[in-house]
């Protein structure tokens, strides 16, 4: 069985909008907090999902995004996931109370501090360093990405 999901990190002013979830019952993220996201419904883009999820999540519609990458999961039970990764710094509307946990605005280096999973820390941490690169010009990736994915 195959499942498709979004993940998106939303940024603004240094700080990241987190969700600890702690709702849903038999959750795998029961008690984490990660970014924003789920499942896609059917017939929907990468893109459509993520604007969804995200107006549902937060009450927020998205404005400004990026795709970061797809992250492969695979559960050795037959079950392989594929999450479409995202960030976005732009969003309009007002913040709305999640059905599935508590969000929170956190600063970008104290989001390590807390429950979240250690691919997220990797991501997190390879995103900070690669941006770091890119905006001091120490590498260029023009026609090495597609546009958009990692500041290029």
């Amino acid at each position: 069985m195959t499942k498709l999901s979004t993940l998106c990190y939303i940024e603004q002013d240094g700080r990241y909008l987190m969700l600890h979830r702690t709702v849903k019952k038999n959750d795998v993220n029961k008690d984490k907090w990660i970014g924003v996201g789920g499942h896609f419904e059917e017939d929907e883009s990468p893109e459509e999902c993520l604007l969804r999820e995200v107006k549902e999540e937060t009450g927020y519609t998205l404005t400004s995004y990026q795709y970061r990458g797809i992250v492969t999961f695979i559960s050795g039970n037959g079950v392989t996931e594929y999450m479409s990764l995202f960030t976005a710094d732009g969003f309009e509307g007002e913040e709305a109370a999640c059905d599935e946990g508590e969000l929170r605005w956190v600063e970008k280096e104290k989001v390590y501090d807390l429950n979240i999973w250690e691919g997220d820390k990797i991501f997190l941490r390879l995103r900070v360093l690669l941006d770091d690169l890119l905006q001091r010009g120490l590498i260029v990736l023009k026609g090495l990405l597609p546009p958009g994915l990692c500041g290029a």
